[in-house]
C-alpha cells in the first residue's frame, strides 16, 4: 500500500517509516485544531462549509451535541467531548444527562426520543447503518431532512474524532478531558 501511495509525495521526498504496530503511539508535536486545518486550507474551507452546514441544521442544539458527545465518547475523541460537553451543557443538557451519555441509550435517565438518538449513533458507530427499529421510532420525531441531517452529523463528527485523534491534537490548554473516573478506552 505504501508504494501505492509513493506518487502523492513530492518528489525528492523520502518515504515515511513504517507505523509501530505494538507499544505506544509515536509523539507527535502539539497542535490546536486550527493549526492543524491550516495545515490544508482547501481542505478547511470545504469542511468548515459543511460544518456549518451541520451548525445551522434542521436539528435543534441539544439534539445535534447529545449526539456528538456520544460519539465523541465512542471514538475516543478526547477534544471533540471537551468542545462539545460544553456546547451540549448550553444547549441544556445537564451534567447528570452527560454523565449518562457515557452510559449509552439504555441509561434510566432517557426517555424513548433521546434513547433513539443516542441508539442510532451506537448503531452507526458499530455498523455504520441505523437499524429498522430505530429508524422507525426516530420517524416519529424526525423528518427526512432532520433525519439526513442527523446521520450527517453523526458521521461528521465520527470523522472529525477519527482525524483529529490520528493528527495527534491535544486539548486546549485549561480545557478539561475525559473525567478521570470515566476514561474513555
Amino acid at each position: 500500500m505504501r508504494d501505492a501511495l509513493a506518487s502523492l509525495r513530492p518528489s525528492g521526498s523520502a518515504p515515511r517509516p513504517p507505523e509501530p504496530t505494538t507499544g505506544p503511539k509515536p509523539k507527535r508535536p502539539p497542535s490546536n485544531i486550527l493549526g492543524i486545518f491550516a495545515w490544508h486550507p482547501d481542505l478547511a474551507r470545504a469542511f468548515f462549509a459543511f460544518n456549518n452546514h451541520l451548525f445551522h441544521s434542521t436539528l435543534s442544539k441539544r439534539d445535534r451535541e447529545l449526539v456528538t458527545v456520544r460519539i465523541a465518547w465512542l471514538r475516543r475523541g478526547e477534544y471533540e467531548w471537551a468542545q462539545h460537553v460544553r456546547m451540549a451543557k448550553s444547549a441544556g443538557l445537564s451534567d447528570e444527562q452527560v454523565d449518562a451519555i457515557m452510559a449509552g441509550p439504555d441509561a434510566p435517565s432517557w426517555g424513548p426520543r433521546d434513547a433513539a438518538l443516542l441508539r442510532a449513533t451506537d448503531e452507526i458507530a458499530a455498523d455504520r447503518y441505523v437499524s429498522d427499529e430505530t429508524w422507525k421510532r426516530l420517524s416519529a420525531d424526525f423528518d427526512r431532512k432532520q433525519l439526513m441531517d442527523l446521520v450527517f452529523t453523526i458521521g461528521a463528527y465520527d470523522l472529525l474524532a477519527m482525524a483529529m485523534n490520528t493528527f495527534g491534537l491535544e486539548l486546549d490548554p485549561g480545557l478539561p478531558g475525559f473525567p478521570p473516573e470515566h476514561p474513555a478506552g
